[in-house]
């Protein structure tokens, strides 16, 4: 995480500091001193002391031998926020009852700038232990459920949003690493109907994607994605797992899921 700019610009900059404290210990999975995190951030230590402080105090964050580490506080307000979505619950169900998809590795999640955050995960049967899990941030452009969701933007806004350097990582050959190549992959998948992952995020693996479409005006829209090892794939299996696929999402974009 880079040092923190333009702080003079935020309405309240402890706040901001404390944000990105909070980010950084998030990213880096693991604790840090306060040396580390003042001068990733560029931070005073002794502000960033008073700062981990309050965030303690908060419990936000922990102290121990190691040094700082996200507290128990960030787990019920992570908690909180996932329970917001209505479909989320009724995911869990829906991959239980499915035949066929309870067998499989199945992942919902939202677009974030340049990266998807992984809301939930069906475990199943399929033993993708490097697939990504609740809270886990992959780019956006690797990914199935990434794609479904890119593909719903006007390229106009796709090349904006991946205009920096970087933004388009290659985590394998057959990553796509343009804004050409990604803006044809996204008109591929609206043309399909569904989003496909081959071998861009893991060389074994093969992602299927569908679109869950808001159920209210201003929300943001979701992806269901499926996560299979390429060596397991069969004549018709991805056919199948699409189905299955768009009929969970049939199901879960049912308006009857909508809270009065």
């Amino acid at each position: 995480m880079p040092p923190i700019e333009d702080d003079d610009k935020s309405p309240a900059p402890a706040v901001t500091r404390a944000a990105a404290i909070l980010t950084l210990l998030a990213e880096q999975g693991r604790p840090l001193g306060l040396t580390d995190i003042a001068r990733t951030l560029g931070l005073a230590k002794s502000s960033t002391l008073n700062l981990c402080i309050a965030l303690e105090q908060a419990h936000l964050v922990s102290k121990n031998e190691l040094g700082y580490a996200l507290g128990r506080k960030t787990v019920e307000l992570g908690g909180a926020y996932v329970r917001g979505f209505d479909l989320i619950r009724e995911f869990y169900r829906v991959c239980a009852e499915s035949v066929v998809l309870q067998h499989e590795l199945l992942q919902i999640a939202m677009l974030d700038g340049t990266s998807v955050l992984y809301l939930a995960r069906h475990e199943g049967r399929a033993p993708l232990r490097l697939s990504a899990t609740v809270g886990d941030r992959f780019p956006a452009t690797v990914t199935a459920v990434g794609s479904v969701l890119l593909a719903e933007l006007d390229p106009a806004a796709v090349r904006d949003r991946f205009q920096a350097a970087g933004s388009l990582p290659a985590w394998t050959e057959n990553s796509v690493t343009t804004v050409d190549g990604l803006l044809a992959k996204l008109e591929a998948t609206r043309e399909r109907g569904y989003a496909v992952d081959d071998g861009e995020t893991n060389a074994g693996v093969y992602g299927l994607a569908v679109l869950l479409p808001p159920k209210r005006p201003g929300s943001e829209p979701l992806a269901l994605g499926a996560s299979l090892m390429k060596a397991s794939l069969s004549p018709g299996r991805e056919e199948l797992i699409v189905s299955e696929l768009l009929a969970a999402r049939d199901h879960l974009s049912s308006p009857g899921l909508i809270r009065p």
